[in-house]
């Protein structure tokens, strides 16, 4: 199995607080056979959860983040924007001189930098939830100290579950609104569409991948052609056609708007809680 390496060895990595993001990754770097689960060390405070990921990954498991930080070559901390403070504080020394992947929303890389000791070189990033089936993208900024090896091996984890893109630190927070919190958006759309399917007739399971498999090859189509997708959406637009009986309905539900409010609503959001946890 081959692995990120380090001095002929794969990298270890540490995941302190594996909720749903930290387990997607997990689970994307299995997949992807980018690193060998005795190569990561997975910490939570519920033993139930720590139960759950071993059997599931095969990866070790524990509670004590200094331990599992001590470990590790790469600390990744997963856990919520409320409690980072707390636990970083609790690692203390043993940050020092390690490679620190923040996936924490709103906590900037300067703050994390007075909680953590000289030495450790901070990554912020935002990664989404389809890590896990290797179709996630993934933003990233670069704190000082942060080698161009250490550049390239955050790259590589987060292109080994998707895409990543380098962005000033500036706009993390646009990027939680839109691809962070964006999966979500596209799981209500994908739900809408198969409702519509249902009330017009189609069976439940028929109309659900009809609506999933259409949302998948429409950004397929996106990516692979490098149309912008206003020329996309016209070609499948014939004059007098069905579709743009559809599309004049969504303009006058206000789709367009209601979306781009949303991207604005979660970005503000993901402001707010570096405000509040940054005073």
């Amino acid at each position: 199995m081959s692995g990120v390496a380090k001095s002929g060895k794969a990298t270890t990595i540490a995941v302190i607080g594996a909720g749903q993001m930290g387990e997607a990754l997990i689970g994307g770097w299995l997949a992807a056979k980018t690193v060998p689960p005795d190569a990561l060390f997975a910490t939570d405070a519920s033993a139930e959860r720590r139960d759950m990921m071993k059997r599931r990954f095969g990866v070790r498991t524990g509670s004590d983040n200094r331990e599992a930080v001590s470990w590790a070559d790469v600390v990744v901390l997963a856990v919520k924007p409320q409690i980072l403070d707390e636990v970083v504080k609790g690692l203390s020394s043993a940050l020092a001189g390690k490679l620190v992947l923040s996936i924490a929303a709103g906590v900037t890389i300067a703050h994390l930098a007075k909680l953590a000791p000289k030495g450790a070189r901070i990554v912020r990033a935002m990664p989404n939830t389809p890590v896990l089936v290797r179709d996630g993208v993934s933003a990233l900024s670069f704190g000082a100290g942060v080698t161009e090896k250490d550049q390239q091996l955050a790259r590589r984890l987060f292109e080994a579950v998707g895409r990543a893109v380098v962005v000033e630190e500036r706009l993390m927070d646009a990027v939680t609104g839109l691809s962070g919190s964006g999966p979500a958006y596209v799981f209500m759309a994908i739900e809408a569409l198969a409702d519509g399917g249902v009330k017009m007739g189609l069976p439940r399971t028929v109309a659900d991948l009809l609506a999933a498999q259409t949302v998948l090859g429409a950004a397929r189509m996106v990516l692979e052609t490098g149309e912008h997708p206003a020329k996309l959406k016209n070609s499948v637009a014939s004059p007098g056609g069905t579709t743009i009986a559809g599309l004049h309905r969504l303009e006058q539900g206000g789709l367009r708007a209601t979306l781009m409010a949303a991207v604005e609503a979660a970005a503000k959001r993901s402001e707010e809680l570096g405000r509040e946890i940054q005073r």
